[in-house]
């Protein structure tokens, strides 16, 4: 093993050029690693929705959640499965096994859930499958859209923002929250409907009837085969007041002559007040795996841009930036790394003077943006889980330093040149040093096969010392002694501190 020392020593060049390519290429991956508050694990579950208006729960349980887990119970990697009913809807919470693939688990509910619908009731609604995920749970950010205009033009300016939100990378979802959903009201006169003897369940099938999208087939030609719709899905306000009702031969009742049509929204549960105005909400979800600092940054400015274009008096502002919150906790942590790199550095050098504490400190940063280099290419993100890995990796990652560049200047003592002295005390202690940290990385290798979420979220602080202090043990036997073979002391340096 001590030929990749003899290796590294005739290729000095090649060496300090790698030393100085990766330190680059760790202030990079430092300055564009995705950061977050907390890490950004996958929770291993998926949730069930069956929606049926007017079921008790207990028939719920019966009709719905029965059927479903019929089919579930035989899905491969599931773990637990817990079932509520409601008034109107039944509920299956799955959990799966944390090595589970979530995206396949995921198909395979749908699977399942598709294959029960065949013994759900004729007018059940059509199952929600959804994953859940801790992101969606809190989202990133809020903008909140308020002014003196009507309810129907915030809606829409809200949508309008909404989509344009939804078009950044980093954002996953972007929705409104105390918003109306639009819909058309048909108001029925009875006196008219008893003059026409129509009844309401008459008009009620023809919207029912009306409201469809029909596959008319399949048109072949030479160069290939088409589908054919036929569009019949109400649109406008319009298309439901020409409905037709009734047909006797040229007369037509419509929806107009039985009923007012007019656009409204749905009945309200809530309301949203800003600064004594109207206002509608858009939560902001991050996709997994953006940096949320870049993201609700661009998301800002998105905004802007889009707010300048319109015409009514509406504004927005930004509650609940947790950008800041996490910016505010990394900034911390990072005072607390350099305090503790501070408080190394001076032990060094009150134990092995100035010239050893400057090779010693040298191993510090470089481990670190190593480190970083490594992180970010194996696609983790920077949040208080690394930074408390680096805070712990402080005083390990220089023991291997210390030892070499103690042993190299006991050589020097002795006689031996810069060169000499290095590459004896990077083979002389190339087995100790890699043992020492071998040692300490054992410690911390179980917490890499603790599977489970709270050992997803805990992972990232062995791996975080893991690869830092990696990269100090290729620092101390390779790059460090190469860089101490041919920097000699600046004599300003021997002058003032007799080095």
């Amino acid at each position: 093993m001590t030929r990749i020392i003899d290796a590294a020593f005739s290729r000095v060049r090649v060496i300090l050029a790698a030393f100085f390519v990766l330190i680059l290429f760790g202030f990079y991956a430092f300055n564009t690693i995705s950061r977050e508050a907390e890490p950004d694990i996958q929770a291993p579950f998926v949730v069930v929705s069956l929606p049926l208006p007017g079921v008790s729960p207990e028939d719920a349980e019966r009709l719905l959640i029965r059927p479903a887990e019929r089919e579930l119970q035989s899905i491969e990697g599931l773990l637990q499965m817990d079932a509520i009913a409601f008034d109107g809807v039944g509920q299956i919470i799955i959990e799966f096994t944390p090595t589970a693939d979530i995206d396949q688990a995921v198909s395979d509910v749908r699977e399942a859930v598709d294959r029960a619908k065949a013994e759900f009731p004729t007018d059940a609604e059509e199952p929600v499958v959804d994953e859940f995920n801790i992101q969606n749970q809190f989202p990133m950010t809020i903008l909140i859209l308020h002014g003196p205009v009507d309810e129907r033009t915030l809606y829409q300016t809200a949508l309008s923002l909404s989509d344009r939100l939804e078009t950044n990378p980093g954002v996953l979802e972007a929705k409104l929250i105390g918003a109306r959903e639009e819909l058309l009201e048909v108001l029925i006169d009875p006196e008219v409907l008893e003059s026409y003897a129509l009844t309401e369940s008459e008009v009620i099938n023809a919207v029912t009837t009306n409201n469809r999208l029909v596959t008319a087939g399949v048109l072949d030609f030479d160069d290939g085969s088409y589908q054919i719709k036929l569009p019949g899905l109400i649109k406008t306000a319009s298309d439901l007041a020409t409905t037709p009702v009734r047909v006797n031969g040229d007369n037509v009742v419509t929806i107009a002559d039985l009923a007012r049509v007019r656009r409204t929204f749905v009945d309200a549960d809530g309301y949203a007040v800003f600064d004594g105005n109207k206002a509608i909400g858009i939560a902001l979800t991050k996709r997994s795996g953006a940096n949320i600092v870049e993201t609700i940054d661009s998301s800002i400015a998105l905004a802007d841009e889009v707010s300048r274009q319109w015409n009514a008096p509406i504004k927005y502002t930004v509650l609940s930036n947790r950008s800041v919150f996490v910016e505010d906790s990394l900034g911390g942590l990072t005072a607390s790394v350099l305090s503790a790199i501070m408080l190394v550095m001076i032990v060094v050098v009150a134990a092995l003077g100035v010239r050893s504490a400057i090779m010693v400190g040298i191993a510090i940063p470089t481990s670190f943006l190593i480190g970083f280099f490594l992180l970010s290419a194996s696609g983790y993100t920077l949040n208080m889980m690394v930074m408390f890995g680096l805070v712990l990796s402080v005083g390990m990652l220089v023991d291997g330093a210390i030892v070499i560049v103690e042993y190299a200047d006991r050589r020097m003592n002795e006689g031996a040149t810069r060169r000499i002295a290095y590459l004896e005390a990077s083979k002389r202690m190339f087995w100790p040093v890699i043992t020492s940290t071998a040692t300490t990385l054992a410690a911390f290798i179980p917490f890499l096969f603790w599977k489970s979420t709270p050992g997803e979220f805990m992972k990232y602080l062995p791996l975080t010392l893991m690869y830092v202090l990696m990269s100090s043990l290729f620092v101390a036997l390779v790059f460090l002694p190469v860089l101490g073979s041919v920097l000699g002391t600046p004599q300003w340096m021997k002058n003032k501190f007799g080095i």
